[in-house]
């Protein structure tokens, strides 16, 4: 008992940690206090949300909707995960937006492999403007940046991503980065204003480099002649085999669109896999509800059944309230005890119900009141189908008959023929079918042959 009550207090103190790290947006740190939280304790339901919204918070919404399926599963009632799930599913354009940043972000990784790192800032721009949290995408756009040298995007890029995760540890390395460069550029200029001197010339200033340092320029002013000679000679070279150039490279070009095609087609396949997933995730869902509504309706059942109970000890009510109640009460949704209690009351209590309704439905046939012969005769036939030989069936088909609903009529007949065949029903029933067929038959045929 003590290692158990230490596993879950180690689980709580690594949720309170989860908790305050996301209170301050530091989404990685919170991340991993929760998943140690869970480690100790699976079952650790404020954990387990906490650590689904810390997904969805950096833009891991698929993340997100496997922890909240698993809590459900975990707690199907008085869950918050529930409406988590709910409202997800509930923006259904809000998730192709962010299916489709996720395709774009892969795309961008293809572009990155094939150094086709101007096609992955355009795309990534867009991910970003569409699905705003995705801190994934942010940091490699900002990357990207920094490979290109455009510090002051990067630098921008990245401060949004740390609004998203303050403690990310991939954007501080980046941040760094981008000081530790920017800090050399500033060293390369000030070198080469310590290599120049200056002295005044009346009102003007004037800047001229060291010795040393002309002298290093005329060294390289003889080098860079020679280099323009052959630059002249290779761009005479050029225009001669531009022709055989340009088509090689129109066929490089022409393999780097194939690869970029089959690349796209993998990812396609691979956001396909991520589709089917969230679809398997929301059947989940959808079955986790389904058994919510079955265990309600069992606890319905056992209540109502304790209720006829009561009714039925005090005495107090009529066999046919006490039926009425039993009718509403579905015998698949109990368990074997409630089984044997609910068969000890109908056992008991229908065959004084089946004699009272019996009574009153005949009652109103013979007034032709149908409605009411209708409603009393299907009560017996729930209690007793095979009430009276048949009687029950055959009285309900005569109602139904008088109403004017042949298609209920005849169904009732049938089943008094089928199933009583032998009683003092059935002969009549069979006439009525007749009867019905009949009717039908003429009604078929129109008035073609009443001139005759």
């Amino acid at each position: 008992m003590d290692y158990a009550k230490k596993i879950v207090y180690q689980s709580n103190y690594w949720y309170n940690d989860g908790l305050r790290k996301a209170q301050i947006r530091d989404m990685s740190g919170a991340a991993k206090s929760l998943r140690i939280s869970l480690q100790f304790n699976r079952e650790n339901i404020a954990a387990r949300n906490l650590l689904g919204l810390v997904y969805y918070g950096t833009g891991e919404v698929a993340e997100a909707l496997v922890e909240w399926i698993i809590s459900k599963n975990l707690r199907p009632r008085d869950n918050i995960a529930n409406y988590f799930i709910k409202e997800v599913q509930a923006s259904a354009n809000e998730l192709e937006t962010i299916n489709q940043a996720v395709k774009k972000y892969n795309q961008c990784i293809g572009y990155c492999r094939q150094n086709g790192e101007d096609l992955a800032i355009i795309q990534l721009k867009q991910v970003i403007t569409s699905h705003p949290s995705f801190l994934k995408a942010h940091q490699l756009l900002a990357l990207l940046y920094l490979r290109t040298e455009q510090y002051s995007r990067a630098r921008q890029v990245l401060r949004a991503a740390r609004r998203i995760d303050t403690a990310n540890e991939t954007t501080l390395r980046y941040m760094h980065e981008m000081t530790a460069r920017r800090g050399r550029g500033r060293r390369i200029e000030k070198k080469k204003k310590d290599d120049a001197v200056e002295y005044s010339l009346g009102n003007e200033t004037i800047i001229q480099p060291k010795h040393s340092t002309v002298k290093s320029m005329a060294s390289h002013l003889a080098v860079a002649n020679i280099f323009i000679g052959a630059a002249i000679g290779a761009a005479i070279i050029w225009f001669l085999v531009a022709p055989a150039v340009n088509q090689s490279r129109s066929e490089r070009l022409n393999n780097q669109i194939r690869e970029y095609s089959q690349q796209i087609d993998s990812l396609e396949a691979q956001i396909s896999a991520q589709t089917r997933t969230l679809d398997n995730y929301r059947a989940e869902s959808e079955s986790a509800e389904a058994d919510a509504q079955k265990a309600a309706n069992t606890i319905d059942s056992y209540e109502n059944l304790m209720a006829v109970m009561e009714e039925y000890r005090s005495g107090a009510y009529e066999s046919n309230t006490l039926a009425d109640s039993l009718l509403s009460i579905s015998r698949d949704n109990l368990g074997d005890n409630g089984k044997a209690q609910y068969d000890d009351l109908t056992d008991t209590i229908y065959p004084r119900a089946c004699e009272n309704r019996m009574s009153e439905g005949r009652n109103a046939l013979d007034a032709e009141n149908y409605e009411d012969a209708i409603t009393a005769f299907s009560k017996v036939v729930r209690m007793d189908a095979g009430y009276n030989n048949g009687e029950a069936l055959f009285r309900l088909g005569e109602a139904y008959m008088g109403s004017g609903d042949n298609e209920n009529a005849a169904t009732y007949f049938q089943r008094v023929v089928d199933e009583y065949g032998n009683s003092q029903y059935a002969d009549e029933a069979s006439d009525n079918l007749q009867t019905i067929k009949g009717s039908s038959d003429s009604g078929d045929t129109g008035d073609g042959s009443s001139g005759q």
